[in-house]
This record gives C-alpha cells, structure tokens and sequence, in this order.
C-alpha cells in the first residue's frame, strides 16, 4: 500500500469494518480511498495506492456503483473513468443503510411474512410462528421508521438525533409526574378512566 500513515489507518480498518458490514474487504478499501481522497481517482489510481490487481478494483468498483456509493466522473481531455463519493455524509449513510436493508432486511421480511402466512401443523410450529410473528412486527415497525427517517431533510434529521436524549428525559419525567400524589395527568381515550 502506497499510502500516508494516517490514510492508510483508516483505509485498513474501514475494510475491516466493511467485511463485518457485508461488504468485502478489498471493495471497503477502494471506498475508504476514495471518500478521503481530495480529487476523484480512476481505477489506475486506486490499483497503484492500494497494490490490488486491476480485476478486483474493477469488481469493486462495480459494487459499489451497485450500492449507489460513488459517483463517475470525467475530467476535460481524458478518456478515463473517475470516481469520487456524495459530498454529503448524510447521502453516503442513507445510501449504506439502504443498500443493507435491500440486502438483509427486505429478504428476512419476505420469508417471515410467508412463514406467518402459513398454517402451522402442530403446536411446536405454532409456538414458533408467533415468535416469528413478533419478530416479523419489530422489524416492519423499525423498517416503516426507517422509511420515514430517509424522506426526512437532512437538518430535520440532525436536529432530532441531537434531541434524542433529551427526548428520553423528558419521556422519564412524564413517567414520574404519574406517579407523585396529587398530580393527574390525562390519560388519552384508549386508556380507561377508573373514575378519575
């Protein structure tokens, strides 16, 4: 690897962290070196720094530009393919976690969603259909979430993960305001009114 220390930390262990992402190593690395790098690079470029064979810097390419990671660019009066990544950290993490949840979550969805579907044919299988079920509703919940969180505008996005302890505070007080003697708090139509 021809690469300044520093760089070379972080290119290293984001392929580390890529190959626990689901990602292989080699295709973490040329992203590593791509995002950090101050000017977009061809696939020369990335062969020479990182010492990987042209075909896998191919193939890494390819993969990533499947997962919506990087960008082509062309440069006046070269013939060459350039790649940079968005600008904008927050488009790279929606862009990562979308292409997870296209690769794990919507297949896992599919499959419990036909499991439950199905008539289970003794009580062994009925007892684990419902803790399918359950898992089923989790992560549909957090899918839905997940979905409402990507439509989200990026400042309203930071703003609310900024409140998210805070949030949380408040969520406590509110449970200990129920409890202190002589404070009534409304309770909404769903809950019961025990004559209060």
């Amino acid at each position: 690897m021809n690469l300044p220390p520093m760089i070379k930390t972080f290119v290293l262990h984001f392929g580390e962290m890529g190959s626990r992402w689901g990602i292989n190593r080699t295709v973490g690395q040329i992203y590593a070196l791509i995002y950090l790098s101050d000017e977009p690079l061809n696939a020369d470029q990335i062969v020479e720094s990182l010492g990987f064979s042209r075909s896998n810097v191919a193939m890494g390419i390819k993969e990533l530009d499947v997962m919506n990671l990087i960008m082509l660019r062309h440069i006046p009066n070269d013939r060459k393919d350039y790649y940079a990544t968005h600008e904008d950290i927050w488009d790279i993490v929606r862009n990562l976690i979308e292409a997870r949840r296209k690769r794990e979550i919507d297949p896992t969805l599919s499959m419990l969603r036909s499991v439950i579907m199905e008539n289970p044919s003794s009580t062994e299988e009925k007892h684990a259909q419902v803790k399918m079920e359950e898992m089923y509703e989790l992560i549909d919940m957090l899918t839905q979430w997940y979905e409402e969180m990507q439509k989200m505008e990026t400042e309203r996005l930071v703003s609310l993960l900024k409140m998210g302890s805070k949030v949380f505070k408040l969520y406590e007080m509110t449970n200990k305001l129920k409890v202190l003697p002589g404070i009534k708090i409304r309770k909404s139509k769903k809950e019961p009114s025990n004559g209060t």
